[in-house]
């Protein structure tokens, strides 16, 4: 399922960019040969303006060919290379631009649906679905021997003097807190998805500056589904996406600055086996988890795309800038050498993570 998954959302992000590419092309009065989704061989397709727009077999992504992009001896005034330079540099950017834009409405959907976050006593007894869920569990404390762990659902709790099913994290304590008996706990739990039972018995002195408390020695909070209503969440996108845009440069900043002074950390970054993983865990999560890891991986993608690398959009907005400054054409043999170098040293990256997402899997 992760896999299919991971297609479907690499098909989406790949198809949202080029059609950045593909809308402002055509606005900018370029001839745009063709408009496919997924990789030849063609299953089907259909002419109309001069575009082909096919249906290709190999569901890997996406692509537009336009006139004189990649053939600098194109003629014709509607061919990339003949159009003026601020329009070629519009349309290569056109994809990064479409890229955030498709995040930020990911992001506004999955707000309206309603993400799940922390709340407070009074936001959980108005959402049905709000649950206790484990923050943290203290070493060697009663909950840690009975084998909680961070992230567990706690779905109700069975002990001497009643049964707690609620989601107020000040009701837990008083109930988990109230048995002076110290009779041991059943605690029904959700991990990953399964259903678990766990028995605990709290005890005294569990928090050293508390000694007299009883408790198990986990912190808890209140976790539940909120929407936020239509007017906010478009407010509240764009402030989040922003967000999420100024972390994902510096991250893609401190990793490519580490890769030319030799101290990159592998562990920062993360290839299509992990991402895969990733997509594949977010959706077991919820339909909004989707949403957001997707709205995420292009925020990524868009700014990789951004990165003066030669076959990335940011090295061919690279080659136009120097095309405009010296007014002179990049000779074609040069730029062929310069774009094979990079798509190389993508490759080579592209086997390095991934070989270190493989030793994730069995570490």
């Amino acid at each position: 399922m992760s896999a299919i998954l991971f297609i479907i959302v690499l098909v989406a992000l790949i198809v949202a960019h080029e059609f950045g590419h593909f809308i402002v092309a055509k606005l900018s009065g370029m001839r745009v040969d063709e408009f496919g989704v997924g990789y030849p061989p063609r299953a089907w397709g259909f002419k109309k303006g001069g575009t082909e727009y096919t249906l290709n077999w190999l569901p890997f992504g996406g692509f537009v060919r336009i006139y004189g992009e990649d053939e600098t001896d194109a003629s014709g005034k509607d061919a990339f290379s003949s159009r003026p330079k601020i329009l070629q540099a519009l349309t290569l950017v056109a994809g990064i631009v479409m890229n955030l834009l498709f995040a930020y409405v990911l992001i506004t959907v999955a707000l309206g649906i309603g993400t799940q976050r922390a709340l407070t006593d009074a936001e959980a007894t108005r959402d049905p679905d709000a649950v206790i869920a484990v923050a943290n569990v203290l070493p060697g404390s009663p909950a840690a021997e009975a084998g909680f762990m961070p992230g567990d659902l706690i779905h109700s709790v069975e002990g001497k003097n009643g049964t707690f099913t609620g989601a107020g994290t000040d009701s837990f304590t008083t109930f988990v807190g109230d048995d002076r008996t110290l009779t041991p706990l059943t605690f029904k739990v959700e991990r990953n998805n399964e259903d678990i039972t766990i028995v605990a018995t709290p005890k005294s002195g569990v928090i050293a500056a508390e000694p007299w408390r009883i408790g198990l020695g986990i912190a808890v909070s209140s976790v539940g589904t909120i929407p936020v209503s239509w007017y906010e969440a478009p407010v509240q996108a764009a402030e989040l996406t922003w967000e999420l845009t100024k972390q994902t440069a510096i991250g893609l900043a401190h990793f490519f600055g580490g890769i030319f002074t030799l101290s990159t950390d592998l562990a920062q970054v993360t290839g299509p086996i992990g991402i895969a993983g990733a997509i594949g865990s977010a959706a077991d999560n919820g339909f909004t988890s989707l949403l957001t890891i997707t709205a995420i991986i292009s925020i990524n993608l868009a700014l990789i795309n951004l990165i003066p690398i030669p076959a990335l959009d940011g090295g061919r907005l690279l080659f136009v800038l120097i095309e405009a400054i010296t007014r002179r054409r990049i000779n074609a043999a040069v730029g062929r050498t310069v774009n094979t170098v990079g798509f190389a040293f993508l490759i080579l990256l592209m086997i390095i993570v991934s070989t270190h997402d493989v030793f994730k899997l069995f570490a």
